[in-house]
């Protein structure tokens, strides 16, 4: 959703309340969608990015001084955000409300880049101290690649009423779900009394011990956090609602295809919540004569005698004629190509964006402004689990194919 709503009257500010979103990691696990963009510009839902969630919870929960951290690949991730948020956008922080991105950068005090989340934080917190001249109570810190909505007043409330130095959100898990988080001991009172990053076995668990401070420490969930439980009132704050973290390939695609579900289990638009994004100019989706079920068909698509099922198929996205295309994430393009730009590519013999005509795409992601030839079958028909193909711009992640941004893959062929 744009802005041409402005947030809900039911959002009130939260006084001397500020936000932090780390958007400044090289998403290492989520390559190659992070090959040219930061995590927290990827695509996801067809029409929004990963920075639109946190982004939309700190409207809705009404904190409007918000920090975006940035690093690698930014971007798009900074442009992103000045469409979206900034003056002219149509959103209404109200007061004294900004959007403002702190890049890394070397001064004569700090001459290296951010080395982690606490780190990130650090290089900036003199910002922290007084934030257009009034000074900053709470700081609510968060990440920039996580899929939930919650209401940061609560959070922040409860931070506040049980006099916590540090308050941390958490949610119930399976013992299998919680070798992939970090995990935390808490007593009755919920204080954490322990905690161990992403516990996999006992060599793991011994490994995550760290013998530093806080003013070397450059990682929350390895480092400041387990050293601040030992001699703080560290307190988690119980969360019950749907969050997933969207870390790696496999998480990302089966995140995107729950959303296709009727009912789906996370909804981008609630009146009283809504989720955010740029708003754009394009024409309503296009569907000719095709089937589609268990799908989302994105604004400006355009989809001519196909299949579709339990699919995204992303902003301008252009499907050729008797495609069929199954669990499967195709996330469109920037822009639509002019003619006279599609007669030189044809003429050069290269492939236009979109999925040409006759092709078959399941299990796979392709990214924005890729081109799809005719007659192209991508459906991993090896089985193979993990390959890297740089050069064509493929890549095989637990087993889901990815064509990367702007990729081309030539008329008949067969991944």
């Amino acid at each position: 959703m744009a802005f041409e709503d402005s947030p809900p009257s039911n959002a009130t500010p939260i006084s001397c309340c500020t936000a932090i979103i780390l958007g400044g990691g090289a998403g290492s696990r989520l390559f190659p969608l992070t090959k040219s963009r930061a995590k927290p510009a990827v695509p996801i839902g067809g029409t929004y990015r990963l920075i639109d969630v946190p982004m939309s919870n700190c409207i809705n929960s009404g904190i409007s001084k918000i920090y975006v951290l940035t690093q690698f690949n930014s971007t798009s991730l900074n442009r992103h955000l000045g469409r979206a948020y900034n003056m002219g956008s149509g959103v209404r922080f109200g007061g004294d409300g900004f959007v403002e991105v702190l890049s890394a950068t070397q001064t004569p005090t700090e001459k290296v880049w951010f080395q982690g989340t606490a780190d990130a934080v650090r290089q900036y917190k003199w910002m922290m101290q007084d934030v257009k001249n009034r000074a900053v109570e709470d700081i609510v810190i968060l990440s920039g690649d996580h899929l939930y909505r919650m209401d940061y007043m609560k959070f922040v409330n409860y931070h506040r009423e049980t006099n916590a130095d540090i308050t941390i959100g958490a949610l119930p898990n399976s013992a299998e779900r919680a070798k992939e988080f970090g995990l935390m001991k808490i007593d009755d009172e919920r204080r954490v009394i322990g905690f161990t990053e992403k516990p996999k076995t006992p060599e793991a668990l011994e490994s995550c011990k760290v013998d530093t401070t806080n003013a070397k420490a450059h990682d929350f969930g390895g480092e400041i956090i387990p050293e601040a439980s030992k001699r703080m009132n560290v307190v988690a704050y119980p969360f019950y609602g749907y969050w997933e973290d969207i870390g790696t390939v496999k998480s990302f695609f089966d995140e995107n295809l729950k959303l296709t579900r009727h009912p789906s289990e996370f909804e981008f638009y609630d009146p009283q919540s809504p989720m955010y994004t740029s708003p754009r100019v394009v024409p309503p989706a296009t569907i000719e004569n095709s089937k589609v079920s268990e799908s989302i068909i994105s604004q400006g698509a355009f989809v001519h005698d196909s299949s579709i099922t339990n699919a995204i198929i992303g902003l301008r996205a252009i499907i050729g004629k008797g495609c069929t295309i199954q669990d499967a994430l195709i996330m469109g393009a920037d822009y639509y190509e002019s003619e006279s730009k599609l007669a030189k590519k044809l003429a050069a013999g290269e492939v236009p964006l979109g999925v040409g005509e006759n092709c078959v795409i399941t299990n796979a992601i392709i990214d924005k402004n890729a081109g799809i030839g005719k007659n192209v079958k991508i459906i991993n028909k090896e089985g193979v689990e993990e390959m890297s193909d740089e050069k064509r711009g493929i890549y095989i992640r637990s087993g889901i194919v990815v064509v990367t941004k702007g990729a081309q893959v030539p008329d008949n062929t067969i991944i």
